[in-house]
């Protein structure tokens, strides 16, 4: 975008005002200059709060209750204009990132044309934002996904359900990749070291954690596809005893 001819394109283009939403560069100011109403920035998270590339994985990650969607005027830093409107709403502790990321774009449509003519006729005045509560977050990579069966069940399961897009909760067992999609916590105690599989009183696919044990709902192995947990052990029944790495 600090292209000389992207720049040059968006001055032929002479636009009134520019909107954004999930765009991974910072916006030179010889741009943010062109447009007489500004350039507006929807961000799926309530500003300051989560600044950066990932802030519906953050939400889910960090086991947040509430999350919601905010418009500011941009600014030559990240995330950090004034604030224009935004709209907060409650999420349940199970909820997975395409579940909310649908939640924040139909509130984020909402806002934006209860927003935009208000705007427009100048009865919206930004707010700064209170920077010494901002929080970031980071792009996530393939490695993120990476289980360490040393964390809580209750961290473990907040990954699968954040990362069920990409790249997904993985582990590896017997050298390969093995992909988590669906789990579930339970909050009691075992014998086993972190990382043992091992069949819990009702036949369950279970995994011990630091903290509590994961009962896995659907996994897929490398080069497989998608399988329901029951299905996955009729067929790998020499998982039940293994370490997961």
């Amino acid at each position: 975008i600090k292209d000389p001819q992207s720049i040059n394109k968006i001055k032929e283009l002479n636009p009134e005002l520019i909107i954004l939403c999930a765009y991974g560069q910072i916006i030179p100011k010889e741009i943010l200059d062109i447009p007489k109403y500004g350039a507006l920035n929807i961000h799926p998270s309530l500003l300051p709060k989560y600044r950066g590339a990932s802030p519906i994985h953050a939400a889910i990650l960090n086991g947040d209750t509430e999350t919601g969607v905010t418009i500011i005027l941009m600014d030559e830093q990240l995330d950090h204009g004034p604030i224009i409107s935004n709209f907060q709403f409650t999420i349940s502790n199970k909820i997975t990132y395409k579940e909310l990321s649908d939640k924040l774009v139909n509130a984020a449509a909402d806002l934006l044309v209860k927003t935009l003519f208000n705007w427009i006729e100048g009865k919206r005045e930004p707010k700064p934002q209170n920077h010494n509560k901002a929080t970031f977050c980071k792009i996530i990579k393939k490695e993120n996904g990476k289980i360490d069966w040393n964390k809580s069940a209750q961290e473990i399961e907040r990954m699968v359900r954040a990362f069920e897009v990409w790249p997904n909760a993985f582990t590896f067992w017997n050298d390969k990749q093995l992909k988590i999609l669906e789990a579930e916590v339970v909050n009691k105690k075992t014998e086993n070291k972190p990382g043992k599989v091992f069949l819990d009183e009702n036949k369950n696919l279970s995994v011990q954690t630091g903290n509590g044990v994961l009962i896995l709902r659907q996994v897929q192995l490398e080069g497989k596809k998608p399988m329901s947990c029951g299905s996955f052990l009729n067929g790998h029944p020499e998982i039940i005893g293994s370490i997961l790495k």
